[in-house]
This record gives C-alpha cells, sequence and structure tokens, in this order.
C-alpha cells in the first residue's frame, strides 16, 4: 500500500499524489454528485408537494418553503466553508451562537422574549447544534490541547442549555460530546450511521404510538406524564386530522384553524409541537414521507462523505438530536435552527482543500 511520505498506515496518496489523506473508514466517493443530485431532488419535491397541499385552500405554504430555503442556503454555505476553512468555520459558528445567547444580560432570565429566538426550546436547539460543530471541529484540528478545549466548548453549550430550562437541550448536548469521544475509536462509520437512524426512527415511532394511544396503559401515562398532557392532547389532533385528509392534509399551517380547542378558553396553538405529526396533518401522509426521505439522504449523504469518520459520526449524532427534539417539539419552525442544520451538514459533507487528520 503506497503511503504518505510521512509513512502513516491508512493514509493513501490520490491518483496525483497532491490530495489529503484519506480516511480508512471512508470509501472512494465517485458517486458524490449522484448523491448530490438525489438531494436535490427530494427538497424539490417536499417544496413542490407543500404546494400541491396548499392548492385550492386557504393554507399558507410560505413557512414550508422558508424552512427549505433556509435548509438549502444553510447546506451550501456549509459546504464552501466547510471546504475552504474546515476547523474555522464551524468555530466562527459555535461562536456566533454562544455570543447570541450569552451576550443579552437578560438572556438567562427565563423571559420568553428574551432573544435570539424568544422559545428556550428553540434556542436549546441552536445550542445542540453548537455542541455538535465545536465537536466537529474539535476532530478537524490537530493538537489535543486544541481538541480538549473544543470538546469543552460543546459541553459548555449543553450546560448552557440547561441554564436555558432545557433539560432535553442539555441531554442531547450531553449524548452529542459523548458520541463524539466515543466516535474516535469507530473504524466504520456505517454502523454508526445504522444506530443513528434506528434510534430517530425509535423515538418518531414513539411519538406516534403516545398520539394514538396503542402503548400499555402504564407506559402511556408515565410519558404522557414527562411530554405534558396539553402536547399529547395536541398530538391526539393531528393523527386525526392526518387520518381525515390522508392525501393532502389540511394544507401547510392550517392547524390551528382545522384543530378543535381543549377548551373555549384556551387557543389553540398554530402547531402539534412535532415536525412529523404536523406534516402529516398538514400535508398527509406524503408530506411525512418527503420528511422522512430527506433525513434518510442525509445520512446517506455522510456515509459518502469524504470527511473524517469521528467528523461525520459527530454530525450524524448532532443532526439525529435535533431530529428527536423536532419529535416532541416545534423547533424546526424557525429558520435559523432548520438553516443551523444544513450548514452543520454542509460542513460534514465538504471536501476540504487542506489535509485533516484521521481521528
Amino acid at each position: 500500500m503506497d503511503t504518505t511520505a510521512g509513512g502513516t498506515p491508512g493514509a493513501t496518496r490520490t491518483g496525483r499524489g497532491d490530495g489529503p489523506p484519506q480516511d480508512p473508514g471512508t470509501v472512494r466517493r465517485d458517486g458524490g454528485g449522484v448523491t448530490d443530485a438525489v438531494g436535490i431532488v427530494v427538497l424539490a419535491c417536499c417544496a413542490v408537494w407543500a404546494l400541491v397541499a396548499a392548492a385550492g385552500r386557504p393554507a399558507r405554504p410560505e413557512g414550508a418553503l422558508l424552512a427549505l430555503l433556509a435548509v438549502a442556503a444553510g447546506y451550501a454555505l456549509g459546504r464552501i466553508l466547510g471546504a475552504l476553512l474546515p476547523v474555522l468555520a464551524p468555530t466562527a459558528a459555535v461562536t456566533a451562537v454562544l455570543a447570541l445567547v450569552l451576550v443579552p444580560p437578560t438572556r438567562l432570565s427565563a423571559h420568553p422574549d428574551a432573544p435570539p429566538l424568544g422559545y428556550p426550546n428553540a434556542d436549546a436547539a441552536l445550542l445542540v447544534l453548537a455542541a455538535g460543530a465545536a465537536c466537529c471541529a474539535a476532530w478537524a484540528t490537530r493538537g489535543g490541547a486544541r481538541r480538549i478545549a473544543l470538546h469543552a466548548v460543546g459541553a459548555g453549550a449543553a450546560v448552557t442549555a440547561l441554564a436555558l430550562g432545557s433539560a432535553a437541550g442539555f441531554a442531547a448536548g450531553a449524548a452529542i460530546v459523548l458520541c463524539s469521544l466515543a466516535a474516535a475509536r469507530a473504524r466504520r462509520r456505517l454502523p454508526g450511521l445504522a444506530g443513528l437512524a434506528l434510534a430517530a426512527a425509535l423515538v418518531v415511532g414513539g411519538s406516534c404510538a403516545v398520539a394514538t394511544d396503542t402503548l400499555p396503559p402504564g407506559l402511556s401515562q408515565s410519558l404522557t406524564g414527562q411530554l405534558t398532557q396539553p402536547r399529547v392532547e395536541l398530538w391526539h389532533q393531528a393523527v386525526t386530522l392526518a387520518a381525515h385528509h390522508p392525501l393532502r392534509g389540511v394544507g401547510p399551517e392550517r392547524f390551528a384553524d382545522e384543530a378543535t380547542p381543549s377548551s373555549e378558553l384556551a387557543p389553540v396553538a398554530e402547531s402539534p409541537q412535532s415536525a412529523p405529526l404536523q406534516l402529516a396533518a398538514e400535508q398527509g401522509i406524503p408530506g411525512a414521507a418527503l420528511l422522512a426521505a430527506g433525513f434518510c439522504w442525509l445520512l446517506t449523504a455522510l456515509w459518502r462523505s469524504p470527511r473524517p469518520t469521528p467528523v461525520v459520526l459527530t454530525a450524524a449524532a448532532t443532526l439525529t438530536c435535533l431530529a428527536m427534539l423536532a419529535t416532541v417539539d416545534h423547533v424546526l419552525s424557525y429558520a435559523v435552527v432548520t438553516a443551523g442544520a444544513g450548514f452543520l451538514a454542509g460542513v460534514a459533507t465538504a471536501h476540504p482543500f487542506t489535509a485533516e487528520p484521521l481521528g
């Protein structure tokens, strides 16, 4: 096997001898263009179906289209900056998020309108992405001290989410840091990606089971207590709407118009606080299926990424944690969060122009 000048095992030269060393857990990415084309098709189908679901009714597809535009723009920016600045780009993103959260003097006062997004769980989702970006930057840099420092920044982002009052955000951030540290020993990325896909499927399946009352009574009551009864009632209404309108749903952003209020005094929530159930209710089963297809494409793109395996698995763990949060809350309703997810995915699938450490 042809090795680099330093004789490092597992780091092979490219055909011209001037490219970055290849990750042992990474295969040749000759079909990367096909993967990108599939992603474009999936995003286009999501946009077209949102318009189809809105046709002929007083629906508002602008929110769905804005979310798709944010994902696409963030992904493109991540691919560009990830190729030019594989360490600095995610580090700068982490710095920006922490500055937005910590600099305002009243940010940690639990005031509902505090910046940057005015919703603690959405801010916690941003911090989850920041934790993942810090850990990705750690594996893209050289030197043990820098890696420890960046992992510490990721842990700090998780603790900040807890300070905002989001225990789920803290748990997600802590899980990302632990997964990132464990990724250093991973020789192959496919088993890890498959495990993350299974975890996301279990969470989505569990939320659907709660929404349809198919769990055993004791377990259902326990989960309802943790998720809160009002949220579970919204999930019930989303399932009912999806069952009555399985093909096109009730139309984008029409959940509040079609759902039944829980009482005369309480207004109907704008969303069922669950991305899969919201799409099922508003865009029918095809809308929810396209969301699943987008997540599967994302994991496939990470599997085919030329980045080192620890970077890929860290990004996959981060995006999976975000998907889990989106299953039980409406954090994807914020364009900044969807753009951040696209940016991280772009950074983790970029083709850096400089050689990277293998882990």
